[in-house]
């Protein structure tokens, strides 16, 4: 069977699209949180204004992008450090979910059982 090329200008109608509709979307809940919310990063407290308030990033909270309830209860303002930073996090979570360290042995060895017998033969000489 020999396979089928993909047809790349309908590839790439799809992702413009898709872009679109993701550029469409973020404006809009992006315009209304910063209609709703004081322009203050809700982490680091950092202060935006009109010069740097393309700074200041909407997050979702539940981390659905499609979540955008219309009192703005799954979005908080953050800065772009505190933004990366919350889906850093976010993604070594979900990382490391399951795995679990495996279980400490008790040291047994003393490195300094026999120092009381080798201070008293210095002490003796």
């Amino acid at each position: 069977m020999i396979a089928k090329k993909p047809d790349a200008a309908r590839l790439d109608k799809i992702v413009a699209d898709a872009r679109r509709a993701a550029d469409t979307r973020e404006l809009g809940y992006r315009e209304r949180s910063l209609k709703m919310y004081p322009w203050i990063c809700g982490r680091c407290m950092r202060e935006f204004t009109h010069a740097n308030v393309q700074q200041l990033t909407v997050h979702h909270r539940d981390h659905n992008h499609n979540n955008n309830p219309p009192d703005g209860s799954n979005w908080e303002l953050l800065c772009l450090y505190c933004h990366d930073n919350e889906h850093s996090r976010y993604l070594e979570a979900d990382r490391g979910a399951g795995l679990q360290a495996p279980e400490m042995q008790a040291a047994t060895h003393n490195p300094f059982a026999a120092l009381a017998g080798l201070m008293k033969k210095k002490d003796d000489s």
